[in-house]
């Protein structure tokens, strides 16, 4: 038996033993996409495995089983991967001010955590601060590309165990594909998705982003890394206004009164600094790279907003024929 498939059965095994009303054939369908032969096969090898599981008594014509409950405890517990997820959560429902729901799924993490086994969770700790630290979120709404799963799972293993990967990219403009040896350190979410990887037979710059959409597969090396303590994702990012990597400069925009009082309630970069000035109008200043991602908001505030620095953008954004759509 594969082992995808054992993982599947004791999934099923741990959501019978969750549901209170039980699982009917239809929710096996759904739960693990499988069609109906397979999804009573599952539930058969589930209940030779565990005699103990029982047909749930309804008022419905659907049958249902469960496992008793305390039956599949010992056998609960969190990976790294599962935490850091539920960590990554919490971010992004912070990022979006939903603080309520943050605070109820930190609750949830503390019990998740206090309910493991103290030996398991010492052995958690150290991936999951690894996965904690090399995860961060630029996000953005819209359309995502699709980036194979099992790519970001080798590089999320590697990730953790500071292991050198050999990658084969395919090259958007050219649909060529290049294999290089990098060593991973992280990934930035947003439009879309990147992996930052240090190239150590690189000219120039050292850390790159490579798209994860583009990689078309990851082959482990036996070859170990040690990060470079001085560099952060979080100051990595914060080199752009949005997710794309370039030169860093001084931004300086001018929003009209009118929409002066919306641009006050938005966080256009970490570093910004806001100034208002009399005839109602806001100045927002901050340091970054990525021009074309700021045009792209900039456009959004249509001629309700003038772009001061630099030059470059402000060449870009001139057609002062836009009218404000609304909202950004």
């Amino acid at each position: 038996m594969r082992y995808e498939k054992v993982d599947n059965l004791m999934a099923l095994a741990l959501e019978m033993q969750a549901a209170r009303g039980g699982l009917s054939l239809k929710d096996i369908e759904a739960r693990f996409d499988v069609g109906r032969r397979t999804a009573m096969r599952m539930r058969d090898a589930v209940l030779r495995i565990f005699p103990q599981a029982d047909e749930v008594s309804t008022d419905e014509r659907t049958k249902r089983w469960r496992i008793p409950t305390g039956t599949l405890n010992k056998l609960i517990g969190c990976s790294a991967d599962e935490l850091g997820d539920l960590e990554t959560a919490i971010s992004v429902l912070k990022r979006e001010n939903l603080l309520e729901q943050a605070s109820s799924l930190e609750n949830l993490k503390a019990k998740l955590t206090a309910l493991m086994n103290p030996d398991v969770a010492r052995r958690v700790e150290p991936d999951l601060e690894a996965l904690l630290e090399a995860e961060n979120l630029a996000l953005r709404p819209g359309p995502k590309p699709r980036t194979r799963p099992f790519v970001l799972s080798e590089l999320r293993d590697a990730v953790k165990a500071c292991r050198a990967c050999t990658i084969r990219q395919r090259t958007r403009a050219t649909g060529k594909v290049n294999q290089r040896t990098i060593y991973p350190y992280g990934f930035l979410y947003g439009q879309r998705h990147y992996l930052i990887a240090f190239v150590p037979r690189a000219t120039g710059r050292k850390f790159r982003m490579f798209s994860l959409p583009n990689i078309v597969s990851v082959k482990p090396t036996d070859v170990f890394f040690e990060r470079d303590p001085s560099f952060t994702l979080e100051t990595f990012a914060q080199n752009s206004f949005g997710v794309y990597q370039e030169e860093s400069v001084d931004v300086v925009w001018k929003f009209s009164p009118r929409a002066a009082k919306v641009a006050k309630d938005f966080i256009f970069h970490p570093s910004q600094k806001l100034e208002e000035l009399n005839d109602g109008s806001l100045i927002v200043r901050f340091h970054a790279g990525g021009m074309l991602e700021m045009c792209w908001h900039v456009y959004c505030w249509g001629d309700q907003v003038e772009v001061l620095e630099p030059k470059t953008l402000a060449d870009i954004c001139k057609d002062k024929s836009r009218s404000w759509p609304g909202l950004p």
